[in-house]
């Protein structure tokens, strides 16, 4: 039996006509859906790895059938793949071969059927209100530039619900500035996330005033350059390839910030904060539907798992404080 090789194994042993194909779907994902391209580094490294898995079998993807991929679904499986990472890989093959069809490269679609890996029910973490307070308490302590820059971004992004990758990548045109570009003009921005959609971000008294901070200090993480020509693109510019703070940078920043707030770093990760910002609206009494729109979900069964987390946060506050609950322990 052929052992699955890594993607970079197996890349150069991969059909010439697959591996076209392959950048047919991946342009088209990127064209027409709008993917992002962290999304498409993603298809690309797992379906590499399932071209690869093809070409040692001697199979074509036009003439592959089903049973083949569920033969490289169970060595995935026979590998103690998690199963998160195994719905992620079927997801990838199942759109690439709804490609093929709907191209009418195929006459038949053998991934259309195959069944989903069962996900374990996991519920987003969050942090408390307390825990919010310090973080934003030892951010403001920080007065350096690198200080207004975190306090601003985490006011930001607790106080709108963004994704760390729409947060690092935010334009300095999605903001309306006003007093030469130093001073925050309206109380909302408009945000590109999943899928290339646009969704307005409404932004609060306080995330403002950290932004007309932050604006103050930009020009000093400007690379030598842009600084004499002042035309960087991005809100929170930084020396590297894109010309912006990573998210991977941004996670360890919180995670140094959580040590000086006395929290668990373990706790917490700028998923966290978006999280955070979710189920405290629902603790809040928000509608369920208005913070689906604020968190850019297409479908609200993703939002609904937010009333479960607000749920057992409610239970937990009842077992605890309540005289009838206290009085049976």
């Amino acid at each position: 039996m052929p052992k699955l090789s890594s993607a970079r194994k197996t890349e150069a042993k991969i059909n010439s006509e697959d591996a076209r194909l392959l950048e047919q779907f991946l342009e088209m994902m990127a064209a027409e859906r709008g993917v992002s391209a962290n999304t498409l580094d993603a298809y690309g490294r797992d379906l590499r790895d399932f071209l690869g898995f093809c070409a040692l079998e001697k199979k074509r993807i036009l003439r592959i059938s089903k049973s083949h991929i569920e033969l490289f679904l169970a060595r995935l499986s026979q590998a103690q793949m998690s199963a998160p990472t195994l719905a992620r890989k079927l997801s990838a093959i199942r759109q690439l071969f709804a490609f093929l069809y709907n191209e009418k490269l195929r006459a038949d679609n053998p991934a259309i059927s195959l069944d989903s890996p069962k996900l374990p029910k996991r519920l987003p973490n969050t942090l408390s209100n307390a825990d919010i307070t310090a973080l934003l308490e030892a951010a403001r302590q920080n007065d350096s530039p690198n200080g207004v820059r975190l306090q601003a971004m985490l006011e930001l992004m607790y106080g709108s619900g963004l994704r760390v990758s729409e947060l690092v990548s935010l334009k300095l045109s999605a903001l309306q500035v006003q007093g030469g570009g130093k001073k925050i003009g309206v109380d909302f921005l408009i945000v590109r996330g999943k899928g290339n959609k646009e969704r307005l971000v409404p932004m609060n008294d306080k995330a403002c005033a950290a932004l007309s901070s932050y604006l103050e200090v930009r020009e000093q993480f400007l690379r030598e350059k842009e600084k004499s020509q002042k035309n960087s693109v991005w809100l929170f510019p930084y020396n590297r390839a894109e010309g912006y703070i990573t998210r991977q940078q941004f996670g360890v920043m919180l995670k140094e910030l959580a040590v000086k707030a006395g929290i668990n770093p373990e706790k917490i990760s700028p998923h966290t904060l978006r999280h955070s910002f979710a189920t405290h609206l629902l603790e809040g009494g928000a509608d369920l539907r208005v913070i689906q729109e604020l968190l850019g979900h297409s479908d609200i069964s993703t939002t609904q798992i937010y009333t479960q987390v607000a749920g057992e946060r409610l239970n937990k506050l009842v077992q605890e404080h309540h005289p009838l609950a206290k009085s049976q322990k």
